[in-house]
Parts: structure tokens; C-alpha cells; sequence
């Protein structure tokens, strides 16, 4: 089973999660180190198994993984804070669980996404979680002109030391008037969520910022989009590869237009330049 972890403050823990800890037949945590503290805070003596399971060794401890919950044993997989799976191990071995139809529950709970998305004032009825944000700026770059479009609410981590390039990179690609908050810390001591326009947080993260980091970006306004001004974009997709339907497709479905207006526009536009 999957369970949820305090982001800071142990107080958030679930009594499943306590219940679970000290029954598990193994534990399958990101951090061990991490795993013993919250032990200790919530005074929970595992009696199970625990084993680490981290990045880096998750392809490799899958097989044994697997080979208990065969064997009937229930394993209870754990990461450093939150939910695993979102940004942190757990994908893989539910995948496999999945694939040998093997039974998966989870224990619900923290979640840095939904409690900056909560905390952010920007609209939560519609938005995406995006990982981490691209390391490499031009990596960034793209990403962000991949955003510029996009009209749900972005949720999305980020590294305090990057922090401020990134929104650099923001205000490059999005424009500095644009929306977002950057939440800091969440239930933590000190806790803190910055709201305003990817300008003035820019400016703010420029003189350094510490801790934990969830950022929540607001949406794309909706704009009028005439058909004929796809054309081009979608003729360049051609060039370079795709088939004139696909691309039609999605180019259409990314700016709301109509599909057949779309492609009829473009088979137009080829026939005026023959």
C-alpha cells in the first residue's frame, strides 16, 4: 500500500498511516534516516522489514519487492513527505503490481501540490501538476513557451537555488504581469506563500530563498484565436515530419478552434500557393 507522510508537521498524520507503520510486514521508505524520525515523533515501533527504496535503487529493489507481496506479506511503500508516486518514487511498483494484478490501496493524505494549489488564490477548478521544473535553462525556456497556452492553473516543484532563474525564465516566456505564488515551506515553522505577478516574485526570490518549494502559476487568459493565423503553424509541423490530420488535430485542440475549419484552411492555403 501507498500512504501519505506529513510535509512537516506531524500533527498531519493520518492514524491509518500510524496503524500501518507499526504493522507493516515491510516498509519501503525514500529515506530511512527520514522514516526513523517520523517513527520516533509519532511513537510507532515498525515491526516490519525496512528496506530503502530511493531513486536510484527503485528498478533494482522491484523484483523483491514484488516477491513479498506474492508471498502475501504487506508492503508499505513511504517517501520523505506527501504522497508517493507525484514527483517521488511508488510509479513503478504500482505499475507492476498493476501488470501482475496484484491488489493496491492507498492511505490518503498530505499533499504539497493540493495545499499550494488551495493556498495559491488562483482558480483550482481546472490545473495540471508538472513535475519539476527543466534544470537546464533552455530546457526551461521551451518549457515555459509549452505554457504560454495553457489555461489550467500549473502546479509545479522547484529547487530554492533555482528558484530565482526559473522565474526569470517565467517572466521571459509568460510575461511579467502573469500570476502565480510560490509557497515555501508548507506546514512548516515557517511556512510562507508569496502571492503576486511573476515580476515581483522574481525580484523577491532574487535575494536568495530557503526550504521547500511548490509553485503555482495561473493560467492562460483566453484569447480569440482566428483560424487563419494557425495555418502557418500548422504547415511548419508538416515540414517537419507530422501528418497534416495529426497536426491539424493538435494545434486545433490545443487553441480551441475547430478541427475541420482548421485543416480545411490549410489545404486552402496550399491550393492558392500552386
Amino acid at each position: 500500500m501507498l500512504a501519505a507522510t506529513p510535509l512537516g508537521d506531524v500533527g498531519d498524520a493520518s492514524a491509518r498511516l500510524t496503524a500501518a507503520l507499526a504493522e507493516a510486514d515491510v516498509i519501503a521508505a525514500e529515506d530511512t534516516r527520514r522514516l526513523r524520525a517520523l517513527t520516533l515523533a509519532l511513537r510507532v515501533t515498525p515491526t516490519g522489514k525496512i528496506v530503502s527504496f530511493y531513486e536510484d535503487v527503485e528498478t533494482a529493489r522491484l523484483p523483491k519487492l514484488l516477491e513479498f507481496l506474492r508471498d502475501g506479506l504487506t508492503v508499505l511503500l513511504v517517501t520523505d513527505a506527501g504522497m508517493p508516486s507525484v514527483s517521488d518514487p511508488g510509479f513503478r511498483l504500482v505499475a507492476a503490481c498493476v501488470e501482475e494484478d496484484i491488489a493496491v490501496t492507498c492511505l490518503p493524505g498530505p499533499s504539497a501540490v493540493t495545499t499550494a494549489l488551495a493556498l495559491s488564490g488562483l482558480p483550482c477548478d481546472r490545473f495540471c501538476f508538472d513535475g519539476f521544473a527543466p534544470r537546464k535553462q533552455g530546457e526551461r525556456a521551451k518549457w515555459f513557451a509549452e505554457l504560454a497556452r495553457e489555461p489550467r492553473t500549473v502546479v509545479f516543484f522547484e529547487s530554492p537555488h533555482r528558484l530565482a532563474s526559473t522565474l526569470e525564465d517565467a517572466v521571459a516566456g509568460l510575461g511579467g504581469a502573469r500570476r502565480a505564488a510560490v509557497c515555501r515551506e508548507l506546514t512548516k515553522t515557517y511556512e510562507e506563500v508569496r502571492r503576486g505577478t511573476l515580476a515581483e516574485l522574481a525580484q523577491w526570490a532574487a535575494e536568495g530563498v530557503r526550504g521547500e518549494i511548490t509553485v503555482v502559476l495561473d493560467g492562460a487568459a483566453p484569447r480569440a484565436v482566428r483560424v487563419e493565423d494557425l495555418v502557418g503553424e500548422v504547415a511548419e509541423r508538416v515540414a517537419a515530419g507530422e501528418r497534416l490530420k495529426s497536426a491539424a488535430a493538435e494545434v486545433a485542440a490545443a487553441t480551441g478552434v475547430s478541427k475541420k475549419e482548421l485543416y480545411d484552411a490549410v489545404l486552402a492555403s496550399r491550393a492558392q500557393q500552386r
